[in-house]
């Protein structure tokens, strides 16, 4: 299959060499296998750790949370940075889980490209299909693995339909499997005509390469058993007629994604993937934001924060926000503007991450997703600039769809809580809005897991046992529009209202009904599901 070259870069060297991606796929996919192996591949860890091993050996690095370690899910994003050959990679692995979704979905407002991890058995999830669409809505370029083809898997043609189907985007095999489950021997290289064969007896061993000379390669028969390599055949000569050729241009502009076949837990298919990553992903590309768009090789330093995670070291009552950085050159020490505040903030300590492990980051470029420590002066959605008013948009907060009462388990301790709390609403880890009529707070989330997770790290990071109560509300809604009308409604309406951590009004709702009700009475009012977090 031909491929078209895209024309040269225009940016300096260190940030055309960046790739910043994120992992998406339904759970377990194998998402987080994969990125051990990246990190394996990329020299970063020495041996990789099983999601599904006992003990010690099922501590993958990606996962930081004590519940992600216990349960083997990963339930926050956590940010990787690792050399690759001769590029440098920031990975951003995500909660596959459907309850972690709107961690999943601001952290793709960072990233340039999205790595969709699909099951060679189940082929296209429900999840899946949710992120697809959100990556679909920012036009992001999608690479595709196809994972767990050493077990009992579906037809190619049939997982390559159903993607192209349900996801209306093209589909172009970089690679094509050689037999399945047990018989499964390898793959064909499409892209650079080379046969992979896989080692199952080292699952840390990348794959032999062996090169040929076209599928009629008498060499082939040395390594592929007759009815196979007929089959072999047959079958990329009619993915050569029926599918269509590799385009760059066309996986840049997010139309179509090409597909790689493998075993992310035999380390087979791993590395032809990062050189696919490598190859033809983008560069650090240019970043939404009012009132203008801020481009990649800009001189001055801007980025933003689209993720805080509290507590990542438990002995330290530490604040981390991950800050893409979306032009520049930064170099430590550098004194930035913080946007919402107008305040100057010298950035003294800023790390790159291997998940829970940090280093000092001397310096950093456009592309680059480095942490900063922090006592709550950084908020997701603020911007950091060399002194321009400017902020970056499109990162999203949603309505919750659970809402529950909380509890201190010790009276005494409501200050403590409410400080917990409030950590966790700037986190982004649940929406936590204080009623206008009596005391308390509610705590809202996207999925019920949300809720044992909460209380697990409220009590592991504070000491503080909580019980979470059912609520008389089911939804909540932000209110805006006119500022008298908004006050008086909220005079009206005082047992419905409720402000969120921001101050902002919320209107919170028993039923359908309620909505219905003021969007007829208060034409004037909108009633929001979604909020955009800008400073």
């Amino acid at each position: 299959m031909t491929q078209t070259a895209p024309s040269a870069s225009a940016l300096p060297p260190e940030i055309a060499r960046r790739r910043t991606f994120a992992i998406i796929s339904h759970p377990d996919a194998g998402k987080t296998t994969l990125t051990e192996k990246f990190l394996l591949f990329g020299g970063a860890i020495q041996m990789a750790g099983q999601v599904r091993a006992k003990g010690e050996a099922r501590r993958t690095r990606s996962d930081f949370m004590q519940m992600e370690k216990d349960r083997g899910i990963s339930v926050s994003a956590s940010a990787m940075s690792f050399e690759y050959g001769t590029y440098r990679f920031n990975l951003v692995d995500t909660p596959g889980h459907s309850d972690f979704s709107e961690d999943t979905y601001r952290t793709l407002t960072a990233v340039d490209a999205a790595v969709m991890v699909i099951d060679g058995a189940k082929g296209v999830e429900s999840q899946t299909q949710k992120l697809f669409e959100v990556c679909r809505l920012r036009d992001l370029p999608i690479l595709t693995f196809c994972n767990k083809m050493d077990r009992e898997s579906r037809d190619t043609f049939e997982i390559i339909d159903e993607i192209q189907e349900n996801l209306a985007i093209d589909v172009t095999p970089a690679s094509w499997p050689i037999g399945v489950g047990r018989d499964f021997l390898g793959c064909y290289d499409i892209l650079h005509d080379r046969l992979e064969l896989m080692d199952r007896a080292d699952r840390n061993r990348v794959a032999e390469s062996i090169s040929i000379n076209g599928l009629d390669d008498p060499k082939l028969a040395d390594h592929i058993p007759a009815p196979m390599l007929a089959k072999l055949r047959e079958e990329v000569e009619m993915a050569r007629e029926l599918m269509p050729t590799f385009d760059h241009k066309a996986v840049l502009e997010g139309t179509m994604t090409p597909i790689w076949f493998g075993s992310a837990i035999n380390s087979f298919g791993v590395k032809e993937l990062m050189d696919g990553i490598a190859q033809f992903g983008p560069e650090p590309q240019t970043q939404s934001a009012s009132p203008r768009n801020i481009a990649a090789d800009e001189k001055k330093v801007m980025g933003f924060v689209f993720k805080v995670q509290a507590n990542m070291d438990p002995k330290h009552r530490d604040r981390v926000a991950f800050v893409r950085l979306a032009s520049g050159h930064f170099e430590r020490g550098m004194k930035l503007t913080h946007v919402r505040t107008k305040k100057p903030m010298a950035i003294t300590n800023p790390v790159l991450f291997l998940a829970s492990d940090r280093e000092l980051a001397e310096e950093a470029w456009a592309g680059d997703i480095m942490g900063i420590p922090n006592h709550g002066q950084l908020r997701i959605g603020d911007t950091l600039t060399e002194g321009e008013a400017i902020s970056v948009t499109g990162i999203p907060s949603f309505a919750p769809e659970l809402l529950q009462n909380v509890r201190a388990g010790d009276p005494m301790k409501a200050k403590h809580l409410e400080k917990a709390l409030m950590q966790f609403a700037e986190e982004g880890a649940a929406k936590v809005f204080k009623p206008s009529i009596g005391s308390g707070f509610i705590v809202g989330v996207v999925g019920a897991l949300q809720f044992e997770v909460l209380a697990s790290r409220i009590e592991l990071e504070y000491g503080l046992p909580v019980r979470f109560e059912p609520s008389q509300f089911t939804s909540a809604r932000w209110v805006t529009g006119p500022k008298d009308k908004v006050e008086a409604f909220v005079k009206a309406n005082p047992q419905h209202i409720s402000t969120d951590h921001d101050g902002d009004v919320v209107f919170l709702t028993r039923l359908q009904w309620d909505i219905d009700r003021v969007l007829r009475d208060h034409p004037e009012l909108t009633l929001s599901a979604t909020k955009e977090m800008v400073a």
